[in-house]
């Protein structure tokens, strides 16, 4: 199969929508630019492998230096063993390709080398002034051990103790040479003290009380021990603005693990400090956070002893949620009705107020609120539509952007290593250089770039890379990419599914990525796990090699739609299995034992994951898009997440302010 085969069926190319969403892509007016290199894919895998493992340059590699991928050979070795490498030659590769990515790239890792080895002035003479607070330190080091301070250099190291977050080792020697030089004097330290306690870093708490007068430094220890573990000595404490802050930062830090110890706490401290109500919110907030994420019995009475003013949207989301859980509508009601203006008109609580009306008997009311969130391509609006019987609210955007970019662009040499580089699996050093390219182009150029990348196989440049200007949301064609066609639909088939979801679900977990891995080792386009792989190739007989198989395109699309299939059967309805997919049999068989008779669209809602809640309703959204795509009109969400495959289809329109 082609690597760049479609999935459009014929049916789908006589519907008007998917005409015009044709009509936005270039991919389908030019030919493809050529692939840059493509020849030497091979010997470039090979020269970077050798370089890597240490191998000296090989005679064949001669014939390799004009390809625009051989500057990452070149790092590749060089980038080794730094330590040890030869400094000549680090500082010809520099210049030859300053300004490039891939010297950008050394730099820094050369500047660490020179500074561990404590070569001042060879780090002076390669520094280029860089955001790494370790380098920046490094900097400082390197001027101080030069004997080049001034008042320049006390007031660039202040700047960066300023920080209540934890710096790296370089940085202790460069306080420790301000401090010698008397630049940091008490104020500063609890200046920085304070920072800290903001941030609830007890460890840098102890590092800026270093130095203060020794009754101080007591104090200011007792402090950091307490936000480390809050404890009793709390009566010995000044009555001021610092205990209070300090006390409130440890009871908000204990609340994240233990919520009724902190309220209990706080229930003391409170009065012998004198907290204000800010003070004791910071606490209390959390207090309510870390109950109702549990959904614990204690949820509606800490979330409505919250003040106002310390909420924030997430919380809000939490209040009308947690009394959702617990099917008081009213409750519900009342917490949507709190949140925020433009909070609750987001598509996803304008329904949700809707359908607290409707079950407190309002039906009417929530007319008006349907409609409203109707006008979103999302979920929710989604689910309105389906409500009032309107089309699905879809308005592919036609930038305009002249064809001639696309030709522009392509001789862009940095965009050039990128799709090179990607082509041969390295995504790291092809990411570096397509933000070197893209830091240079305006939107259109952007776009174009955007739209090559996607012509070359690498599909999630359109979520990274599009949304700057808001009508970027609107490249669907961009956006939602189709790919694997025969695989998708063998595995369609087999299983009894809409291929739309098994793309739907490949959008969500790779967004078309063969290579992507992730940090809990799930692999390739279905995001599966070599466990979970095995075992469904246990119970089907596909065919499974190991993990590694997981990145061959066809395995894994078998493996992950066969697993759907498995979930479809468990549960009985799609949204179900949607949930198993991304958290497991056991998250999902808590929520449904907690809420079984709880409406899909709020059991969905209920889910206290939330990357789960999230993933059903994005998935279910791609669903409806991708079957557009597929087929020009969709199955309604609302059949969908139950497991209806057939009935009446949505149409999709544009509204119009007058609709």
């Amino acid at each position: 199969m082609s690597r760049r085969a479609t999935i459009f069926s014929s049916r789908s190319l006589r519907q008007p929508w998917l005409a015009l969403l044709l009509a936005l892509s270039p991919l389908c007016a030019q030919a493809q630019v050529a692939a840059p290199g493509a020849a030497n894919d091979a010997a470039i895998r090979s020269a970077i492998a050798a370089a890597q493992r240490g191998e000296p340059a090989s005679a064949s590699d001669a014939s390799l230096r004009q390809d625009p991928r051989w500057p990452w050979v070149e790092f590749a070795r060089l980038s080794r063993d730094l330590d040890r490498a030869d400094a000549a030659q680090v500082r010809a590769f520099l210049q030859r390709y300053d300004g490039q990515a891939v010297a950008n790239a050394l730099r820094p890792l050369w500047l660490a080398s020179l500074a561990r080895r404590e070569q001042w002035s060879d780090f002076l003479a390669d520094w280029r002034p860089l955001e790494d607070p370790a380098l920046r330190c490094s900097w400082l080091n390197a001027q101080a051990a030069l004997g080049r301070t001034d008042p320049d250099w006390n007031a660039q190291a202040q700047a960066l103790w300023r920080s209540g977050k934890s710096l790296p080792d370089a940085c202790d020697r460069t306080f420790a040479s301000l401090a010698a030089r008397g630049g940091l004097d008490d104020a500063l330290r609890w200046e920085r003290f304070d920072l800290a306690v903001a941030e609830g870093e007890p460890g840098v708490m102890r590092a800026a009380a270093r130095g203060l007068p020794s009754q101080a430094q007591a104090l200011a220890q007792d402090y950091a021990a307490f936000v480390q573990s809050p404890h009793a000595r709390t009566a010995q404490w000044p009555r001021d603005t610092r205990s209070r802050q300090v006390a409130a930062a440890g009871l908000a830090r204990l609340a994240k693990n233990a919520p009724d110890a902190a309220e209990r706490h706080l229930a003391q401290l409170a009065p012998q400090l004198g907290m204000t109500e800010a003070e004791r919110g910071k606490v209390l907030y959390q207090v309510a956070l870390w109950t109702v994420a549990s959904y614990l019995p204690d949820s509606a009475r800490r979330l409505a002893a919250v003040p106002a003013a310390s909420y924030d949207e997430r919380l809000h989301e939490w209040r009308a949620r947690e009394a959702m859980a617990r099917g008081d509508w009213a409750a519900a009601l009342e917490a949507i009705r709190l949140m925020p203006a433009k909070q609750r008109a987001d598509a996803r609580w304008r329904w949700f107020e809707g359908r607290m009306l409707e079950k407190t008997g309002r039906a009417a009311e929530a007319q008006a609120l349907f409609r409203a969130a109707a006008t979103s391509p999302s979920f929710h609006g989604f689910l309105a539509a389906d409500r009032l019987g309107l089309p699905y609210a879809l308005c592919p955007w036609q930038p305009g952007d002249p064809p001639s970019l696309r030709t522009e662009v392509a001789r862009d040499p940095a965009l050039q290593r990128a799709l090179a580089l990607y082509r041969i699996d390295q995504t790291g050093w092809a990411t570096r250089e397509w933000n070197d390219a893209l830091s240079r182009f305006d939107d259109p150029r952007r776009r174009a770039a955007v739209a090559l990348a996607q012509e070359h196989g690498w599909f999630d440049r359109a979520v990274f890379s599009l949304g700057k200007v808001p009508e970027e949301q609107r490249l669907y064609e961009l956006r939602f990419p189709l790919h694997h066609d025969a695989d998708i639909r063998a595995a369609a088939k087999r299983n009894g599914l809409d291929p739309a979801w098994i793309a739907a679900e490949i959008r969500a977990e790779s967004i078309f990525t063969p290579t992507a891995r992730s940090s809990a080792n799930a692999r390739g386009l279905m995001q599966l796990l070599p466990s979970t792989a095995a075992a469904v190739a246990r119970r089907t007989g596909l065919p499974y090699s190991g993990a590694d198989s997981l990145y061959d395109s066809s395995v894994n699309i078998a493996l992950g739609s066969a697993y759907l299939r498995e979930m479809e059967d468990k549960y009985g309805a799609t949204y179900q299995a949607i949930a198993a997919y991304n958290a497991g049999p056991t998250p999902t068989a808590r929520w449904l034992s907690q809420r079984p008779a709880h409406d899909p669209d709020l059991w969905i809602e209920t889910i206290s994951y939330k990357e789960t809640r999230d993933y059903v309703a994005r998935v279910l959204a791609f669903s409806a898009i991708y079957d557009w795509r597929l087929n020009g009109d969709a199955l309604p969400v609302s059949d969908r997440m139950l497991g209806r495959t057939e009935g009446k289809r949505k149409a999709f329109a544009c509204p119009t302010p007058a609709s």
